[in-house]
Protein backbone atom coordinates (compact mmCIF):
# COMPACT_ATOMS: atom_id res chain seq x y z
CA UNK A 1 0.00 0.00 0.00
CA UNK A 2 2.82 2.36 0.92
CA UNK A 3 4.53 1.92 -2.46
CA UNK A 4 1.27 2.52 -4.32
CA UNK A 5 0.59 5.70 -2.35
CA UNK A 6 4.10 6.99 -3.04
CA UNK A 7 3.61 6.32 -6.74
CA UNK A 8 0.28 8.16 -6.73
CA UNK A 9 1.87 11.10 -4.91
CA UNK A 10 4.72 11.18 -7.42
CA UNK A 11 2.29 11.18 -10.35
CA UNK A 12 0.25 13.91 -8.69
CA UNK A 13 3.35 16.06 -8.20
CA UNK A 14 4.38 15.46 -11.82
CA UNK A 15 0.96 16.51 -13.13
CA UNK A 16 0.99 19.59 -10.90
CA UNK A 17 4.44 20.51 -12.22
CA UNK A 18 3.27 20.11 -15.84
CA UNK A 19 0.13 22.16 -15.09
CA UNK A 20 2.19 25.01 -13.62
CA UNK A 21 4.56 24.91 -16.59
CA UNK A 22 1.61 25.19 -19.00
CA UNK A 23 0.22 28.11 -16.99
CA UNK A 24 3.57 29.92 -17.25
CA UNK A 25 3.62 29.38 -21.00
CA UNK A 26 0.08 30.75 -21.33
CA UNK A 27 1.09 33.85 -19.33
CA UNK A 28 4.10 34.33 -21.60
CA UNK A 29 1.89 33.80 -24.65
CA UNK A 30 -0.50 36.52 -23.50
CA UNK A 31 2.44 38.88 -23.02
CA UNK A 32 3.72 38.05 -26.50
CA UNK A 33 0.32 38.67 -28.09
CA UNK A 34 0.27 42.21 -26.66
CA UNK A 35 3.28 43.21 -28.74
CA UNK A 36 4.03 41.90 -32.23
CA UNK A 37 7.38 40.13 -32.74
CA UNK A 38 8.59 42.85 -35.11
CA UNK A 39 7.59 45.63 -32.73
CA UNK A 40 9.30 43.83 -29.84
CA UNK A 41 12.49 43.22 -31.84
CA UNK A 42 11.92 39.47 -31.44
CA UNK A 43 11.41 38.53 -35.09
CA UNK A 44 13.57 35.53 -35.88
CA UNK A 45 14.03 33.00 -38.64
CA UNK A 46 14.93 29.36 -39.12
CA UNK A 47 16.41 27.59 -42.16
CA UNK A 48 13.54 25.84 -43.95
CA UNK A 49 15.44 22.59 -44.57
CA UNK A 50 15.84 22.09 -40.81
CA UNK A 51 12.13 22.69 -40.25
CA UNK A 52 10.86 20.11 -42.73
CA UNK A 53 13.03 17.50 -41.01
CA UNK A 54 14.92 17.98 -37.78
CA UNK A 55 18.29 17.51 -36.12
CA UNK A 56 18.85 14.76 -33.52
CA UNK A 57 17.31 15.25 -30.07
CA UNK A 58 19.98 13.13 -28.38
CA UNK A 59 23.55 12.27 -29.30
CA UNK A 60 23.19 9.71 -32.13
CA UNK A 61 26.69 8.36 -31.38
CA UNK A 62 27.17 8.09 -35.14
CA UNK A 63 28.51 10.31 -37.92
CA UNK A 64 25.39 9.98 -40.09
CA UNK A 65 21.77 10.84 -39.26
CA UNK A 66 18.62 10.61 -41.41
CA UNK A 67 15.14 12.11 -41.07
CA UNK A 68 12.29 11.83 -43.59
CA UNK A 69 9.13 13.84 -44.15
CA UNK A 70 7.04 12.38 -46.95
CA UNK A 71 8.98 12.92 -50.17
CA UNK A 72 11.64 14.94 -48.33
CA UNK A 73 14.74 13.29 -46.86
CA UNK A 74 17.34 15.06 -44.71
CA UNK A 75 20.72 13.44 -44.15
CA UNK A 76 23.35 14.98 -41.89
CA UNK A 77 26.97 13.86 -41.99
CA UNK A 78 29.70 14.82 -39.53
CA UNK A 79 32.74 15.88 -41.53
CA UNK A 80 35.01 15.07 -38.60
CA UNK A 81 34.22 11.66 -37.12
CA UNK A 82 35.91 12.42 -33.80
CA UNK A 83 33.62 15.43 -33.24
CA UNK A 84 30.19 14.07 -34.15
CA UNK A 85 26.81 15.58 -35.02
CA UNK A 86 24.94 18.45 -33.31
CA UNK A 87 22.01 17.50 -31.08
CA UNK A 88 19.64 18.90 -28.44
CA UNK A 89 18.43 22.44 -27.86
CA UNK A 90 21.69 24.38 -28.24
CA UNK A 91 22.24 23.84 -32.00
CA UNK A 92 18.58 24.66 -32.62
CA UNK A 93 18.97 27.97 -30.77
CA UNK A 94 22.25 28.60 -32.57
CA UNK A 95 20.65 27.87 -35.94
CA UNK A 96 17.85 30.33 -35.19
CA UNK A 97 20.49 32.95 -34.33
CA UNK A 98 22.49 32.14 -37.48
CA UNK A 99 19.39 32.30 -39.70
CA UNK A 100 18.19 35.53 -38.10
CA UNK A 101 21.60 37.19 -38.44
CA UNK A 102 21.94 36.08 -42.07
CA UNK A 103 18.56 37.62 -42.92
CA UNK A 104 19.32 40.78 -40.94
CA UNK A 105 22.85 41.43 -42.22
CA UNK A 106 22.46 39.92 -45.72
CA UNK A 107 25.99 38.62 -45.26
CA UNK A 108 27.25 35.01 -45.09
CA UNK A 109 30.00 36.07 -42.68
CA UNK A 110 28.55 36.25 -39.17
CA UNK A 111 30.42 37.65 -36.19
CA UNK A 112 29.66 35.55 -33.13
CA UNK A 113 30.57 38.41 -30.83
CA UNK A 114 33.42 39.70 -28.71
CA UNK A 115 31.69 38.67 -25.47
CA UNK A 116 30.48 35.21 -24.62
CA UNK A 117 27.78 36.55 -22.33
CA UNK A 118 26.40 38.80 -25.09
CA UNK A 119 26.35 35.95 -27.58
CA UNK A 120 24.69 33.57 -25.16
CA UNK A 121 22.14 36.24 -24.26
CA UNK A 122 21.12 36.23 -27.93
CA UNK A 123 20.34 32.53 -27.50
CA UNK A 124 18.53 33.01 -24.20
CA UNK A 125 21.22 31.11 -22.28
CA UNK A 126 22.80 31.94 -18.92
CA UNK A 127 26.60 31.56 -19.09
CA UNK A 128 27.91 29.03 -16.58
CA UNK A 129 31.37 27.50 -16.37
CA UNK A 130 32.64 24.05 -15.52
CA UNK A 131 32.75 20.78 -17.41
CA UNK A 132 28.95 20.57 -17.75
CA UNK A 133 28.29 24.33 -17.85
CA UNK A 134 26.53 26.10 -20.71
CA UNK A 135 29.77 27.68 -21.95
CA UNK A 136 31.39 24.29 -22.56
CA UNK A 137 28.23 22.82 -24.10
CA UNK A 138 27.80 25.82 -26.39
CA UNK A 139 31.36 25.56 -27.68
CA UNK A 140 31.11 21.81 -28.32
CA UNK A 141 27.77 22.09 -30.11
CA UNK A 142 29.00 25.03 -32.22
CA UNK A 143 31.93 22.93 -33.45
CA UNK A 144 29.58 20.02 -34.24
CA UNK A 145 27.09 22.26 -36.06
CA UNK A 146 29.65 24.07 -38.19
CA UNK A 147 31.47 20.87 -39.22
CA UNK A 148 28.33 19.18 -40.56
CA UNK A 149 27.21 18.64 -44.15
CA UNK A 150 23.54 18.38 -45.09
CA UNK A 151 21.95 16.50 -47.98
CA UNK A 152 18.32 17.28 -48.91
CA UNK A 153 16.53 14.95 -51.32
CA UNK A 154 13.05 15.19 -52.86
CA UNK A 155 11.60 12.11 -54.54
CA UNK A 156 8.31 11.99 -56.44
CA UNK A 157 5.59 9.88 -54.81
CA UNK A 158 3.82 9.45 -58.17
CA UNK A 159 4.48 5.89 -59.46
CA UNK A 160 4.07 7.18 -63.01
CA UNK A 161 6.81 9.77 -62.62
CA UNK A 162 10.41 8.91 -61.81
CA UNK A 163 11.78 12.17 -60.42
CA UNK A 164 14.45 12.83 -57.83
CA UNK A 165 16.12 16.07 -56.82
CA UNK A 166 19.05 16.38 -54.40
CA UNK A 167 20.98 19.26 -52.85
CA UNK A 168 24.19 18.69 -50.92
CA UNK A 169 25.43 21.61 -48.87
CA UNK A 170 27.87 22.52 -46.17
CA UNK A 171 26.40 24.57 -43.33
CA UNK A 172 29.62 26.55 -43.00
CA UNK A 173 32.57 27.08 -45.31
CA UNK A 174 34.69 28.31 -42.42
CA UNK A 175 34.49 28.56 -38.66
CA UNK A 176 37.11 30.60 -36.83
CA UNK A 177 36.83 30.74 -33.07
CA UNK A 178 39.09 32.51 -30.60
CA UNK A 179 38.42 31.55 -27.00
CA UNK A 180 40.19 32.25 -23.79
CA UNK A 181 39.23 31.58 -20.20
CA UNK A 182 38.90 34.63 -17.94
CA UNK A 183 37.73 34.16 -14.39
CA UNK A 184 34.57 36.18 -14.92
CA UNK A 185 32.08 34.73 -17.48
CA UNK A 186 30.98 38.29 -18.27
CA UNK A 187 34.43 39.19 -19.57
CA UNK A 188 35.53 38.84 -23.16
CA UNK A 189 35.79 35.24 -24.30
CA UNK A 190 34.88 35.26 -27.97
CA UNK A 191 37.22 37.67 -29.77
CA UNK A 192 35.79 38.37 -33.20
CA UNK A 193 34.99 34.69 -33.72
CA UNK A 194 33.20 34.21 -37.02
CA UNK A 195 31.32 31.62 -39.04
CA UNK A 196 31.17 31.88 -42.84
CA UNK A 197 28.08 30.15 -44.20
CA UNK A 198 28.38 28.25 -47.45
CA UNK A 199 26.91 30.17 -50.38
CA UNK A 200 24.18 27.57 -51.00
CA UNK A 201 23.12 27.39 -47.35
CA UNK A 202 23.17 31.19 -47.09
CA UNK A 203 20.92 31.48 -50.16
CA UNK A 204 18.52 28.90 -48.69
CA UNK A 205 18.20 30.96 -45.51
CA UNK A 206 17.89 34.40 -47.11
CA UNK A 207 15.52 33.45 -49.93
CA UNK A 208 13.06 31.26 -48.02
CA UNK A 209 13.44 31.60 -44.24
CA UNK A 210 10.73 30.48 -41.82
CA UNK A 211 9.62 33.42 -39.60
CA UNK A 212 9.42 32.66 -35.87
CA UNK A 213 9.01 34.57 -32.63
CA UNK A 214 12.27 34.32 -30.69
CA UNK A 215 10.42 34.86 -27.41
CA UNK A 216 8.42 31.69 -28.03
CA UNK A 217 11.57 29.80 -28.99
CA UNK A 218 13.30 30.76 -25.75
CA UNK A 219 10.20 29.89 -23.71
CA UNK A 220 10.26 26.38 -25.19
CA UNK A 221 14.05 26.03 -25.07
CA UNK A 222 14.14 23.24 -22.48
CA UNK A 223 12.92 20.70 -25.04
CA UNK A 224 14.33 20.15 -28.56
CA UNK A 225 11.08 18.37 -29.50
CA UNK A 226 8.98 21.36 -28.37
CA UNK A 227 11.18 23.68 -30.45
CA UNK A 228 10.79 21.42 -33.49
CA UNK A 229 7.01 21.22 -33.12
CA UNK A 230 6.64 24.99 -32.69
CA UNK A 231 8.75 25.93 -35.72
CA UNK A 232 7.19 23.26 -37.92
CA UNK A 233 3.64 24.15 -36.87
CA UNK A 234 3.92 27.83 -37.69
CA UNK A 235 5.63 26.95 -40.99
CA UNK A 236 2.94 24.40 -41.88
CA UNK A 237 0.16 26.85 -41.07
CA UNK A 238 1.69 29.37 -43.49
CA UNK A 239 0.56 27.28 -46.48
CA UNK A 240 -2.18 25.01 -45.08
CA UNK A 241 -5.42 25.55 -47.03
CA UNK A 242 -7.62 22.64 -45.90
CA UNK A 243 -8.02 20.28 -42.96
CA UNK A 244 -5.22 17.74 -43.00
CA UNK A 245 -4.54 14.63 -40.90
CA UNK A 246 -0.92 13.63 -40.46
CA UNK A 247 -0.59 9.97 -39.37
CA UNK A 248 1.49 9.16 -36.28
CA UNK A 249 4.01 7.00 -38.19
CA UNK A 250 4.68 9.93 -40.53
CA UNK A 251 5.18 12.32 -37.64
CA UNK A 252 7.46 9.77 -35.99
CA UNK A 253 9.83 9.57 -38.95
CA UNK A 254 9.92 13.35 -39.12
CA UNK A 255 10.37 14.15 -35.43
CA UNK A 256 11.40 11.15 -33.38
CA UNK A 257 12.22 7.84 -34.96
CA UNK A 258 14.69 7.16 -32.13
CA UNK A 259 11.84 6.57 -29.65
CA UNK A 260 11.65 2.96 -30.76
CA UNK A 261 7.87 2.53 -30.52
CA UNK A 262 5.22 4.73 -32.10
CA UNK A 263 3.18 4.87 -28.89
CA UNK A 264 6.20 6.15 -26.95
CA UNK A 265 6.80 8.83 -29.56
CA UNK A 266 3.09 9.75 -29.54
CA UNK A 267 3.09 10.18 -25.75
CA UNK A 268 6.17 12.45 -25.88
CA UNK A 269 4.82 14.39 -28.86
CA UNK A 270 1.46 15.08 -27.20
CA UNK A 271 3.11 16.18 -23.97
CA UNK A 272 5.23 18.79 -25.77
CA UNK A 273 2.39 19.73 -28.13
CA UNK A 274 0.48 21.00 -25.08
CA UNK A 275 3.35 23.36 -24.29
CA UNK A 276 3.54 24.55 -27.90
CA UNK A 277 -0.22 25.20 -28.12
CA UNK A 278 -0.10 27.09 -24.82
CA UNK A 279 2.41 29.41 -26.49
CA UNK A 280 1.00 29.37 -30.05
CA UNK A 281 -2.68 29.65 -29.15
CA UNK A 282 -3.93 30.47 -32.66
CA UNK A 283 -2.85 27.07 -33.98
CA UNK A 284 -5.82 24.75 -34.59
CA UNK A 285 -4.24 21.35 -34.01
CA UNK A 286 -6.20 18.48 -32.47
CA UNK A 287 -5.67 14.78 -31.92
CA UNK A 288 -7.65 12.46 -34.20
CA UNK A 289 -7.93 8.65 -34.21
CA UNK A 290 -5.31 8.32 -36.97
CA UNK A 291 -3.01 11.22 -36.23
CA UNK A 292 -2.66 14.95 -35.73
CA UNK A 293 -5.44 17.00 -37.36
CA UNK A 294 -4.40 20.45 -38.60
CA UNK A 295 -6.92 23.08 -39.65
CA UNK A 296 -5.98 26.36 -41.39
CA UNK A 297 -4.79 28.87 -38.77
CA UNK A 298 -2.92 32.12 -38.50
CA UNK A 299 0.87 31.85 -38.42
CA UNK A 300 2.50 32.72 -35.11
CA UNK A 301 4.31 35.66 -36.71
CA UNK A 302 2.04 38.12 -38.48
CA UNK A 303 2.66 38.44 -42.20
CA UNK A 304 4.19 41.64 -43.53
CA UNK A 305 1.75 43.87 -45.42
CA UNK A 306 2.51 44.95 -48.97
CA UNK A 307 3.33 48.42 -47.69
CA UNK A 308 6.22 47.32 -45.47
Amino acid sequence: MGGRKQSENANSEKMEHISKAIERLIDESLAIEIEDAREAGALGFMARALVQATMPHKDPKETRFVRTNGAFRLEMVALQSDIGLPYGTIPRLMMSWVSTEAVRTKSPVLVLGDSLSAFMDELGMVPTGGRWGSITRLRKQAIRLFTTAVSCTFQSSDPQVRARSARNVLIAEAYDEYWWKPRDPQQRQLFESTVTLSSRFFEEIVHSPVPIDLRALKALAKSPLAIDIYVWLTYRMSYLRRDTTIPWPVLETQFGAEYGRTRDFKAAFLQHLKSVLAMYRAANATVGPEGLVLRPSATHVRRLSHRT
